[in-house]
């Protein structure tokens, strides 16, 4: 029986244990990249002590008895933290801590393989990630020149006077490559070729990369791979901020960023971005300009609104105009069209609209919708290509999660209205795509789980398509995962849109043929193995080996006629298979390596015949070597990458230019200081090898002194027989600001 005695020397008795254990508090702040982190998790293992930091990075945990524990900290967008800690009796417990970026780690949450958030450990299906901080390490004034240091990624120009361009992956040419805005494909034809150099980095939060036909859940197009740019969310990005740079060939790009609220439920980023290069250089001493001359306006409005039940609802607008021009030094804006000096002058003016909206139902109905309008003005010499083109795109998505089937299916449909003065667009087309896809991703248990999907589109022009997909993922255990992937990919070709040199020069275009749509079938087999050291040190390791096999490839013939290119489907089949590897080492002394290598064999066969593809590497290379000194709050970064040779177009046996590129090495370096409140410095050094095509060569330009072919005695003019960029050694400064 309990007395009131007894209660009394229990109650005494706890007080005296409580007294005993000596009660106290431990805070700090938490930190990333020289600025504090707002809402990052902290939480005392073991214990139920969690809290999170406020506006200015500070938490704070009260009543913790003495003893040693393990901290955790843990915030999105970067590697979780645990550190040992000793609270000890009559003592100030202050503790900080900093964050490192995730860069390329396997955590993140991605959204590009399944058309729906998962973590990228638990996707079926591989995606690779990159971060904003990763494209800092070496700073550049739009994403096309930034995915240079990606491994299996290049960027290639395909004119030597304008230096427009696109986007290789694994060795396959642009126009097999989808580039998305926040998983919309908006990013096509025209904008392939002169709209990605004006997608400005201030706008991305992260970019995700697939390699493999994605067209079962995102339709034509998306052949060989796809690459989602995901925009910043308004909610964190910050109050302001301002990012200039300018090298010593007198490159100048700013970046500005702003957020604002519109009441208590709508918040609203809006960026700007300005790129201006007015200098003349002629290093080669061709006559020709070594780098076009570019002025490029970006604006990016982007909304977010807070709704009932945190349901879906954001809006993007970006407006792009670019005057830019290269040709001959002495050109003027007077010659523009004209056949006394040569110029190629290109005025691009682009819209685009983005958004989604999750209906207000239980079931999660996702409407995603997208529009743009790309005007093009373009004189190369006396020719004129003047092109319209509209594109709108509405997708409707269903989400549900059935037991153990995850369940998504849709509706698409996209207009595509394009219109040109060429001779090969007789009237404008408009093309209609409507198209339906089911996916369902069973788990049978927590080490295996299956995808399975098929899509249906409808080409107004070309008749039914059909594309399955189906992927494979084993959880050995928390370390090692293995992913098998199949499906198939098509693409509908518009020639003038996607291929530059059928306009540049003075060979004549020949279609062979009436072009049919391209198709391939992929397989792919992925590996990815994490490695945790005691110690803090981390290695990640992901192994992908590939094979496509494409019908219909449209190839283009350069060797049979050098005044001509002739256009055709391959009559046979076309490969590009190969291995790839990413490995991530982290070091607790803040060094961290990025490395990854990519081995290629791409070939087009006809008639039991093997060659391979123009400008095609065997073998790519890419690295990112990154030491925080953090006495000094100095980080320095050295990138680059390194390509094997390349077979080039030349124009028959009496070109003296090289059939081949040779090896080459593109390398960086950046030191960047943050010891300043909200500012960071840095500045470096690009192309440290001072490596151009020119090297090694007669010329690079045929025809430079005659680009008309008033006397067509010599090699005709051509400009198609180019590599890599053209810009020597160059040192490079910049200065951010990021108020938040």
């Amino acid at each position: 029986m309990i007395t009131k005695n007894s209660i009394v020397i229990l109650i005494l008795f706890t007080l005296q244990f409580s007294y005993a254990q000596e009660i106290t508090s431990v805070s700090g702040f938490i930190s990333a990249e020289g600025r504090k982190i707002q809402a990052a998790n902290v939480h005392l293992l073991g214990t139920k002590q969690k809290t999170v930091t406020d506006s200015l990075g500070y938490y704070s945990l009260e009543n913790v008895a003495v003893g040693n524990y393990t901290i955790q900290i843990s915030q999105m967008g970067f590697q979780s933290l645990k550190k040992k800690i000793q609270v000890i009796k009559d003592a100030v417990q202050s503790y900080n801590f900093e964050l490192t970026d995730n860069d390329n780690q396997l955590n993140e949450v991605v959204v590009s393989g399944t058309l729906k958030p998962v973590k990228r450990l638990e996707s079926a299906v591989p995606v690779e990630v990159y971060s904003s901080v990763f494209f800092k390490k070496n700073p550049t004034p739009s994403i096309y020149d930034a995915l240079q240091n990606i491994n299996g990624v290049r960027p290639q120009l395909n004119c030597g006077v304008c230096n427009t361009g696109d986007i290789h992956i694994n060795g396959l040419e642009g126009p097999y490559t989808l580039v998305l805005i926040d998983g919309m494909p908006i990013v096509s034809s025209l904008s392939t070729v002169y709209g990605l150099s004006g997608i400005p980095n201030s706008l991305v939060e992260r970019i995700e990369i697939v390699k493999g036909p994605a067209s079962s859940l995102y339709g034509s197009e998306a052949v060989g791979g796809l690459i989602n740019i995901i925009t910043k969310n308004p909610t964190n990005a910050p109050v302001f901020s301002a990012d200039y740079f300018t090298t010593t060939y007198f490159e100048s790009n700013l970046d500005l960023g702003m957020k604002f609220n519109a009441g208590k439920k709508a918040t609203s980023i809006l960026g700007v971005s300005y790129f201006n290069y007015d200098q003349i250089i002629d290093k080669d001493k061709d006559n020709f300009t070594d780098v076009t001359l570019s002025e490029r306006i970006s604006v990016f409005n982007k909304w977010s609104f807070q709704r009932n039940n945190n349901r879906l609802f954001t809006i993007a607008a970006r407006g792009m105009y670019e005057d830019r021009w290269g040709g001959d030094v002495r050109w003027e804006k007077k010659y523009r069209g004209g056949d006394e000096i040569y110029g190629e002058s290109i005025y691009t003016k682009r819209g685009e609209l983005i958004g989604s909206y999750q209906l207000p139902f239980e079931e999660k109905l996702m409407l995603s919708f997208s529009g743009n309008i790309h005007y093009q003005d373009s004189r190369y010499g006396t020719t004129s290509y003047i092109a319209n083109q509209k594109i709108g795109f509405l997708q409707l998505t269903w989400d549900r999660k059935i037991g153990q089937n995850d369940l998504l299916a849709g509706i698409a449909n996209r207009y595509t209205y394009y219109d040109d003065n060429t001779a090969g667009t007789k009237d404008a087309e408009s093309t209609w795509l409507p198209g339906i896809f089911i996916q369902d991703e069973i788990t049978f248990s927590p080490k295996s789980q299956v995808l399975l999907g098929a899509r249906y589109d409808y080409n107004s022009i070309h008749g039914s398509i059909f594309t399955p997909r189906f992927a494979y993922r084993f959880k050995a255990n928390e370390n090692s995962i293995f992913r098998l992937n199949a499906g198939t990919g098509f693409r509908v070709v518009n020639l003038f849109t996607e291929d530059h040199a059928a306009l540049t020069g003075s060979r004549d275009v020949v279609i062979a043929n009436n072009l049919k749509p391209e198709k391939s079938v992929n397989v792919n087999l992925n590996y990815i193995q994490k490695i945790n050291f005691g110690n803090g040190t981390f290695i990640g390791i992901e192994t992908t080996a590939f094979y496509t096999r494409f019908s219909n490839k449209i190839i283009s013939d350069y060797e049979t006629d050098p005044n001509k290119i002739i256009y055709d489907n391959i009559d046979g089949y076309a490969l590009s298979q190969g291995i790839s590897t990413n490995v991530d080492l982290n070091f607790p002394s803040g060094l961290k390596f990025i490395l990854g290598a990519t081995f290629l064999d791409n070939k087009n066969v006809q008639d039991v015949i093997s060659e391979r593809p123009f400008l095609t590497e065997n073998f790519t290379a890419t690295w990112s070597v990154s030491y925080k000194v953090k006495p000094l709050k100095l980080l320095i970064d050295y990138t680059g990458n390194v390509y094997s040779p390349m077979k080039l177009p030349l124009l028959g046996e009496t070109d003296p230019r090289s059939p081949e590129s040779p090896r080459y090495s593109i390398q960086n370096i950046q030191f960047t200081y943050s010891g300043w409140k909200d500012f960071e410095i840095y500045g470096g050094i690009k192309n440290l090898l001072n490596f151009t095509p020119m090297q090694n060569n007669p010329f690079l330009i045929s025809g430079a002194d005659d680009p008309f072919d008033k006397n067509p005695d010599g090699l005709p003019f051509d400009t198609t027989y180019v590599y890599g960029q053209n810009q020597t050694i160059r040192g490079f400064f910049g200065l951010r600001y990021t108020f938040r």
